[in-house]
């Protein structure tokens, strides 16, 4: 059976900013403990002593034990209609997996009115010069992306019949990131497809015969017209998946 491999690339490019939906949202703190220096929890928190110091308007380097710090400063987004998130994920530089991570999300569907706490705009500039050891950070260990789920509140807006072959994340050249910032090899679960964005826009929920509920986070160079690629983790089951005309519901 014939396959297409996809070498993925990373998106640079961002879109421009929709709606005025970003608020401040909840700073994540962390409690200083007996011992503690700032330079220390600046290395474990992967931020500036500087930052840290503006964060908590800080005059010197001084702190105490049961002391609160503001470790990161967050921005909260609420979800409009027509979102993905895709768009969110983009217009915030982040990829969509460490934007579902961030908020505990285990599908990709989303609905207006929700709201995400989006990554920092601030990034650490210094470099902490005193040697130590970091102590571990406080934040929860990242989620795993898991594959979109089902949701009774969408209907298919269009349907209609593609060509389908398969693709993995382990290619010759491939990095295993899709173009909507997707790392694939760290989610091996998700349902991902290639798509001609000129057909079906990058960022688009939708159902595939025989493969099921995906999101179209990727694109390829043979994907163009009525083609798609769907990821499956291993070579083994892309062989298998081969070429096959199936039919596509676009979901609104």
């Amino acid at each position: 059976m014939k396959k297409i491999f996809t070498m993925f690339v990373v998106s640079a490019g961002l879109v421009t900013t929709f709606g005025a939906s970003e608020s401040s949202a909840h700073s994540s703190t962390y409690t200083i403990e007996k011992g503690d220096t700032l330079s220390e929890i600046a290395v474990s928190h992967n931020v500036s002593v500087g930052d840290l110091k503006e964060w908590n308007n800080l005059k010197s380097t001084v702190i105490y034990p049961n002391q609160k710090l503001t470790i990161s400063e967050a921005k909260e987004y609420t979800v409009q209609k027509g979102d993905s998130l895709y768009k969110i994920a983009k217009i915030h530089n982040v990829s969509i997996a460490d934007l579902m991570a961030k908020n505990n999300l285990t599908s990709t569907v989303i609905f207006p009115n929700q709201k995400f706490i989006v990554e920092s705009t601030k990034t650490s500039t210094a470099q902490v010069t005193k040697t130590s050891v970091a102590k571990p950070a406080i934040t929860k260990a990242s989620k795993k992306v898991e594959t979109p789920s089902r949701s009774t509140s969408e209907n298919a807006v269009k349907e209609f019949t593609v060509t389908a072959t398969a693709y993995t994340a382990y290619c010759n050249g491939c990095i295993g990131i899709t173009k909507t910032g997707i790392n694939l090899r760290e989610n091996p679960d998700l349902k991902v497809i290639a798509v001609d964005p000129t057909v079906i826009k990058l960022g688009t929920k939708v159902h595939v015969e025989g493969y099921g509920y995906a999101i179209a986070g990727d694109i390829g160079g043979a994907i163009k017209g009525n083609k798609i690629d769907v990821f499956i983790p291993t070579k083994s089951e892309a062989l298998n998946w081969g070429r096959k005309q199936v039919k596509i519901k676009i979901l609104d």
